[in-house]
């Protein structure tokens, strides 16, 4: 992988806390139904992320050594079907490792692994109905949570180019589609057209200019639908949730090793996950920010972001799909900025907020993230042909 400059400090590794005993007592307890090594030393609460409940736990082998595990329980208020989920991540799983094996003949540690459970298959269920896993731990491996430089956009790129490059071979039509029309964008974008009209909280006259940009744009949502259903763009295995903080960063070599979280994984485009990519790792601000002159495409962030990605996805993805990479950025945000308005007119009803118009806050902030991309479009698409120019 390409390293840029210096070595940079990284960071502790995802940091955990202590759990109760009752809590002990249930990772052990979940622990003896998966088929792991060694006896029981310790559970702890891995403090990161916010969805499903995550465990690292340690055994000790009868020569002293210690293993770790990673325990976790899906999250039914977020995943209505765990089992379609579990279904998607054994086949995801188990077709990487057998390339990796295949190309590499030893795994090293550095893939994610489920542990199948003794009574047979790669899930259990505790008393209260809890969908468990069991993952090997990826020793000497940390993450970042935000994209601070070149570097780490580099390295997040080029890891998810990787991870779909590894399953560009795998038959999407066996990928079940757990949240259906998640980047439908014409769909999106004719749910924000009914809430316009029903006007249900009286909103609406208060966001009239974020309605115009949107309204404005309609003919964007179905580009790259039309593409696909013409066959210029072919469905594929993706990701859904191509975030820095789903990489994981070898500690010593500062270089990215695997992808994790794969709950998301669902028939789709390439290009979603590289539009989120440059959607959530080309501006400097956080995406509530009302300071909207904060909010910034980045050049050179989205520069690292074309080198990693055109390095380990350059090889499967066709013509078409390449020429579209800048634009699905602008695609994405301003899916996700309909998505925000849509929630704010409907009273904030589906992302959490934590403060009064935190959604249209939100909304306001991808507004300006693709008039950002809009200005820089020409130079974008420019630096992308450049790229593939050299790559040939």
């Amino acid at each position: 992988m390409r390293r840029f400059g210096h070595k940079f400090p990284v960071p502790p590794t995802s940091p955990t806390r202590p759990i109760n005993p009752h809590v002990q007592k249930l990772v052990a307890d979940i622990g003896n139904q998966f088929a792991v090594q060694g006896e029981f030393v310790l559970g702890e609460e891995i403090d990161s992320g916010h969805i499903n409940s995550t465990y690292r736990a340690s055994y000790r082998l009868p020569d002293g050594a210690v293993e770790r595990y990673i325990f976790q329980a899906i999250n039914r208020n977020v995943f209505k079907d765990p089992y379609a989920v579990m279904t998607n991540v054994e086949l995801v799983t188990h077709h990487i490792n057998g390339k990796v094996l295949r190309r590499k003949h030893d795994l090293g540690g550095q893939t994610l692994n489920l542990f199948p459970a003794r009574v047979g298959g790669f899930w259990v269920e505790d008393g209260q109905g809890a969908v468990w896993r069991c993952y090997n731990h990826i020793e000497g491996c940390v993450t970042y949570n935000i994209v601070e430089n070149e570097r780490q956009a580099y390295q997040a790129a080029h890891a998810f180019g990787a991870f779909q490059d590894l399953v560009s071979d795998l038959d999407a039509s066996v990928i079940i589609d757990t949240i259906p029309d998640f980047h439908n964008t014409r769909k999106r974008y004719d749910r924000l057209t009914e809430i316009i009209a029903a006007d249900p909280c009286g909103r609406l006259e208060s966001v009239r200019a974020e309605v115009d940009f949107i309204q404005t744009r309609e003919t964007l949502v179905d580009i790259l639908l039309d593409l696909a259903s013409a066959g210029q763009i072919p469905l594929r295995v993706t990701h859904n949730d191509t975030k820095i903080n789903n990489v994981m960063i070898d500690a010593q070599t500062d270089e990215a090793v695997c992808v994790i979280d794969l709950d998301t994984v669902m028939p789709g485009l390439a290009l979603y996950d590289f539009g989120d990519l440059i959607r959530t790792a080309t501006s400097p601000a956080a995406e509530d920010e009302r300071d909207l002159s904060k909010v910034k495409m980045q050049m050179p962030m989205f520069e690292a972001l074309v080198r990693g990605y055109l390095d380990t996805a350059g090889g499967f993805l066709n013509g078409t799909e390449a020429r579209y990479l800048a634009f699905s950025g602008k695609l994405i945000t301003l899916e996700v900025a309909i998505r925000f308005l849509t929630d704010y007119l409907e009273g904030d009803v589906y992302f959490k907020t934590h403060r009064s118009g935190q959604n249209l806050d939100r909304c306001r902030n991808q507004i300006q993230l693709v008039r950002e991309i809009e200005a820089q479009e020409p130079a974008m698409n420019a630096f992308v042909e450049l790229q593939r120019r050299q790559a040939r």
